[in-house]
């Protein structure tokens, strides 16, 4: 019927082939996007355009613009810390960056009280529903829960209710406590109180507080990646602990140190309101830096227990793009497929 037209008769089918989320329009660059250097605080300041229909709350939902229906997909839930908008958890562990070449689904929310309390869980799991839903269980091949600072003892907190033990696959502690034996802060984070100086162009709405871990381990089974800067740690380095509990319990082998990470490019964010002076362990200008990647191999039933440490840095500068692309391969590495697999499995 079409004829010579055939090429542009099958354009309609391919589109109709391609995933888009309910109230969530796909673009490049992601909406509210920040610069390499200079975000302004009214961009990280933003909480998503994206409505959670049942309680009118906002979030940012990011995917692939070319993702196909049926497609397989890790699916993200990424939580801010404590007075931090949205999008400056977005950008400070910018994963969005990575969704194309990784087929990610990430859903980054925000709690209008900046803190997150059990009031926010029925939010956080009707964002969780809708996306299983516009993908189909059957395409999840892995639910991580990622959490910085009191983001992260959220998720801790979350990660073995009965909604969430039976779908999440991996938990990524931000600077938000490790499950398995915590270190010590060190002395010269502290909870600061905000102090002048602040341009006002910076990445305002950091994190006020840090989060503290459970102090037991957790009743179901996830793989675990912790990551700190190495100046919020007592003694720095020497402060990681060389063992963890949870690697125990899934019979991993004895910490094994790889290759440093070399990122030539700072990462988008910090805390503008908290540099006059700055302190090394809250957290200094976005810059260059190395991380140390420290796993636990061998672990059964694939899964996944590594500590990632980034040195001279504290507990705001956004990560860097080299080591959040290798936090990225953990992630990815990892045993998944829980909500595949259904409830009770």
């Amino acid at each position: 019927m079409c004829g010579g037209l055939l090429l542009l008769c099958s354009v309609p089918a391919l589109a109709a082939d391609v995933l888009r989320f309910a109230g969530a329009p796909c673009e490049k660059p992601p909406v509210q996007h920040c610069p390499d250097t200079g975000c302004r605080g009214s961009v990280t300041a933003d909480g998503g355009s994206v409505v959670e229909t049942k309680t009118g709350r906002n979030y940012f939902l990011d995917y692939p613009c070319d993702l196909k229906k049926g497609e397989k997909v890790t699916f993200v839930l990424s939580l801010h810390g404590a007075g931090a908008p949205g999008n400056w958890q977005r950008h400070y562990f910018p994963i969005f960056d990575y969704k194309d070449q990784n087929r990610l689904v990430i859903a980054t929310p925000f709690s209008p009280t900046r803190v997150w309390s059990a009031t926010d869980d029925e939010y956080l799991q009707n964002i969780v529903m809708s996306v299983i839903d516009q993908v189909g269980r059957n395409n999840i091949k892995a639910f991580w829960l990622v959490g910085h600072s009191q983001g992260g003892a959220t998720s801790n907190r979350l990660v073995c209710t009965d909604f969430f033990k039976d779908k999440v696959d991996g938990f990524l502690s931000l600077s938000g406590g490790r499950v398995g034996g915590s270190p010590q802060r060190g002395g010269n984070f502290g909870n600061l109180a905000p102090r002048g100086g602040a341009t006002g162009e910076g990445r305002g709405g950091a994190p006020r507080g840090g989060g503290a871990a459970a102090p037991a381990l957790p009743s179901c089974d996830f793989s675990h990646i912790y990551e700190t800067g190495e100046h919020e740690m007592q003694n720095d380095l020497a402060g990681l602990p060389k063992n963890s509990s949870w690697a125990q319990k899934y019979g991993c082998g004895e910490q094994q140190k790889r290759a440093e990470i070399l990122d030539t490019t700072a990462g988008y964010v910090y805390d503008g309101t908290r540099q006059n002076p700055g302190s090394a362990g809250w957290g200094l200008l976005p810059r260059p830096g190395t991380a140390q990647i420290f796993v636990y191999p061998k672990c059964k039933d694939g899964r996944i227990v590594a500590d990632v440490v980034r040195l001279d840095k504290g507990h705001t500068e956004g990560l860097e793009p080299k080591i959040t692309a290798e936090i990225v391969k953990l992630m990815l590495s990892a045993r998944g497929g829980k909500i595949q697999r259904g409830p009770g499995i």
